[in-house]
């Protein structure tokens, strides 16, 4: 009987041991368990990221800082273009109100092999202004009995710019009437008209009788443009 129970203490013993040791183990699992998850959550983290949340922002804050330096810039590009532009459109065209008409210095007549003669013909800007012109004239002769619209030559008309007090010329080119040589054609003055406008400036004529050719195809009388 003494043995029976002391086998069954030693039993009894022996199975509490083991209990008090198997739950010390799985204590110390639990906790190693917890301290392995936190860094591996942290290092997931930094990977996703790149860099940590205030670098991050310092970032975006250093590309809105560089686009609005851009943005700057490219309207300061803007107004230098604007400023370009506004010179380019400057001067308007010269009006007949604006202009002084004169001939050339002395009689303005220059012969030729051919008994042409040219005389030059004025136009000066009387304002305060500059001002374009460009294209032929026009050119009537005026008589007692009637009045005779000049042709034009074939040279090209060029854009002038007139500065305020400057000149400019055309020339008329006129065959003089011999006796003989065909109708007289007695001009006492000219009408001038420039180029695109409508309103005329009559100058006494200085030289002497053209020989009329206004159904001519190519007559010895014609204007050439401005400034040719």
């Amino acid at each position: 009987m003494r043995l029976s129970h002391a086998a069954t203490a030693l039993a009894v013993t022996s199975t509490l041991a083991l209990t008090l040791t198997a739950c010390g183990n799985g204590s110390g699992n639990d906790a190693s368990g917890d301290q392995s998850s936190t860094p591996a959550s942290s290092s997931s983290a930094t990977a996703t990221d790149g860099a940590p949340a205030e670098n991050a922002g310092a970032t975006k804050d250093a590309g809105s800082s560089t686009g609005g330096g851009t943005d700057t810039s490219t309207g300061g590009t803007g107004g230098t273009s604007g400023s370009g532009g506004g010179t380019g459109a400057g001067a308007g065209r010269c009006h007949t109100a604006g202009l002084g008409f004169s001939f050339g210095s002395g009689d303005g007549k220059v012969s030729s092999s051919d008994d042409q003669q040219q005389l030059a013909v004025v136009l000066k800007n009387k304002t305060s202004a500059a001002c374009t012109i460009q294209g032929f004239p026009g050119v009537d002769l005026k008589s007692s009995g009637g009045s005779w619209s000049l042709t034009r030559s074939g040279a090209t008309p060029k854009k002038v710019t007139l500065a305020a007090g400057s000149s400019t010329t055309f020339t008329i080119t006129f065959l003089p009437w011999n006796q003989g040589s065909g109708t007289e054609f007695k001009a006492t003055s000219v009408v001038v008209t420039p180029p695109n406008e409508t309103t005329s400036t009559t100058l006494a004529w200085p030289g002497g009788s053209v020989l009329l050719q206004d159904g001519a195809t190519h007559p010895g009388t014609y204007t050439g443009p401005v400034g040719g």
